[in-house]
């Protein structure tokens, strides 16, 4: 597991927590939706640097 891929994890999982804390929140659903695409994208991007 390099620096790279472990960053990009941690920063999808911060992502994630942020996706809770705003869906609790009631925010509105497009920033939501937009903040759950960075978070997957983060996430996958270090599964796939593995």
């Amino acid at each position: 597991m390099n620096t790279a891929s472990t960053v990009y994890i941690v920063l999808g999982l911060f992502l994630a927590g942020g996706v809770y804390s705003f869906w609790r929140q009631k925010l509105p659903t497009g920033v939501v939706v937009l903040l759950g695409i960075g978070a997957l994208m983060a996430f996958g991007a270090g599964l796939m640097s593995l």
